[in-house]
């Protein structure tokens, strides 16, 4: 198959943080680019990257990404010494880390990873600014959740 008809242009997951889904409602998401080491790239076009227990902190005027786990290939250099969980520096306009900061302060708020993907050869992590849901909402979520399941079904029936 060729590119073209991969649709080269469209963005393809690396990974996605489905638990931040779960325990946010996320409001306002921007992209944001990487700053990583060759290996890492090389890890990430083989898709062993996890965004699970990754977060987002705000230091300095800069955002930085803790907690991603990028696992070295066995094939890396043996001239160098790879940190799976290393702080990876985000890319951002001064205009969106603004925004972040502003969102940040007030109160509940908290900005987390929701997926990693590329676009157009490049890495490319969605974050978001979320507020922390309630044990009430992720059951009310799950009830709606179950609720449209449950409709298709007898839609189908039919």
């Amino acid at each position: 198959m060729s590119k073209a008809a991969k649709g080269a242009g469209a963005p393809r997951d690396i990974a996605v943080n489905r638990k931040a889904r779960h325990d946010y409602h996320l409001e306002e998401t921007f992209e944001a680019g990487l700053v990583l080491l060759g290996w890492e790239v090389k890890s990430l076009r083989a898709g062993k990257c996890n965004l699970a227990e990754s977060y987002v902190m705000l230091k300095d005027g800069e955002a930085w990404l803790f907690g991603c786990r990028i696992e070295p290939l066995s094939t890396a250099s043996t001239h160098i010494s790879p940190e799976p969980l290393r702080n990876r520096k985000l890319l951002l306009q001064r205009r969106q880390l603004s925004q972040i900061f502003a969102g940040v302060q007030r109160d509940g708020y908290t900005c987390v990873p929701v997926s990693m993907y590329w676009d157009r050869g490049r890495a490319k992590l969605e974050i978001a600014l979320a507020k922390g849901k309630q044990n009430f909402d992720k059951r009310a979520t799950e009830k709606e959740r179950d609720w449209k399941r449950q409709k298709q079904r007898l839609m189908r029936g039919r």
